[in-house]
């Protein structure tokens, strides 16, 4: 064989047991079966490895959907925190709104 043959398959192989290394080692981090996602990372060679990116970026999604609903104060409009002090249009003198002007 070619000295190019072997380093390609040197490096694509490298490449393919790296990936699937860090999908098991990565996986109990986000709460995910680490044995599984390390096998479908060796059995499926790149296709398994971008699988797990994906559900790595779904569950981080799902968490940070719960975390988001806290940012937001109670009432008809989803309103953040930071401005939830702030007082509305319809509270000042400034604005008159008559539904009948319109």
């Amino acid at each position: 064989m070619n000295p190019v043959d072997v380093a390609v398959i040197a490096v694509a192989l490298t490449a393919h047991l790296t990936a699937s290394v860090y999908a098991y080692l990565d996986a109990p981090d986000h709460g995910m079966d680490a044995r599984r996602w390390g096998l479908r990372s060796v059995a499926v060679p790149m296709f398994g490895f971008f699988a797990y990116l994906f559900e790595k970026e779904e569950k981080k999604r799902e968490t940070t959907d719960d975390d988001r609903e806290d940012m937001f104060s109670d009432g008809i409009f989803e309103v953040h925190e930071s401005r939830a002090d702030d007082t509305s249009l319809a509270d000042s003198d400034e604005y008159d709104y008559d539904p009948e002007d319109v």
